[in-house]
């Protein structure tokens, strides 16, 4: 065999191998790697582009050491999963680097971590103030993640007290100029729904380069002519959609309440909600 063809050869057979061990190995070797895992990775590569170019008989030596890193891979992981003493020897162990508003200086030395390196990471994490941190660790994998104190954190409604209704997942009905079927039984919505809605903007699914429906049914799309104005969604479906997520939140906050005087002035809202959405159908249709 030329040693042209047998270089192509042994190429292609150590992706295909590679493929079928590192499927083996998981999806964490291709997410945030430990610090092992960094290590597998770069030996494995080495020893698969050995098999690729070494053209000498002893090639096949290069297959077992790739099975034995892979079979050491795999039972240093059921070894990390069984025992918290073997992930913190084998990936070390998370350290503090902001307490209370305060950086710990000893912890930054021993992680090698500049305080202008600090303030970068803090900075994606959309924190500029040191004081407004209440608790900042790094991970195993390098990452740094904050807590702010609790007078910096985002008002949420849990804060408030209030229940809200879980929304559905924006939907994609259009891709690369075709209807997606699966999304819109997913929304419980029709072909021909959106082929109104589609006419409504005088555009057909052949001109949409991506459709989304989000969870109040509202449509929008991005064109494949970028210079072309899609019509702004008019204001009248827009509040039609935001009483309808009012009383599935009044309706939500009925099942979800044990006070059945509250129970009964939910109930009664949500059935008066009702009555006015049926009422304001036709007009926003129209």
């Amino acid at each position: 065999m030329p040693e042209w063809l047998e270089v192509i050869w042994r190429t292609v057979f150590a992706v295909v191998v590679l493929f079928f061990l590192t499927k083996l190995l998981g999806k964490r070797q291709v997410s945030q790697l430990s610090f092992f895992e960094y290590i597998t990775g770069i030996t494995v590569g080495s020893i698969a582009a050995y098999v690729s170019l070494d053209t000498d008989k002893t090639w096949h030596l290069g297959i077992i050491a790739l099975l034995v890193w892979i079979s050491l891979s795999l039972g240093i992981e059921f070894l990390q999963m069984k025992s918290k003493k073997a992930r913190d020897f084998i990936d070390f162990k998370s350290t503090v680097l902001i307490k209370d508003g305060k950086i710990l200086e000893d912890n930054m030395k021993k992680e090698r971590l500049t305080t202008d390196e600090l303030l970068a990471e803090l900075r994606k994490k959309d924190v500029f103030k040191v004081a407004d941190v209440e608790f900042a660790i790094m991970e195993t994998d390098g990452a740094i993640n904050v807590l702010l104190t609790r007078e910096n954190q985002p008002l949420t409604p849990k804060h408030l007290g209030v229940k809200v209704a879980p929304e559905q997942a924006t939907q994609a009905v259009i891709m690369d100029g075709k209807i997606m079927d699966e999304p819109l039984d997913t929304l419980g919505l029709t072909r021909g729904w959106l082929q109104g809605k589609l006419e409504e903007l005088n555009l057909t699914a052949e001109n949409v380069f991506i459709g989304q429906v989000d969870s109040y049914g509202e449509l929008t799309v991005d064109l494949y002519a970028d210079s072309v104005t899609v019509p702004q969604p008019q204001e009248k479906p827009q509040l039609y959609a935001l009483l309808k997520k009012c009383e599935a939140d009044l309706e939500l906050f009925s099942l979800s309440t044990n006070n059945e005087q509250a129970k009964k002035m939910y109930g009664q809202c949500s059935e008066q909600l009702q009555g006015l959405l049926k009422q304001l159908k036709p007009f926003v249709q129209n």
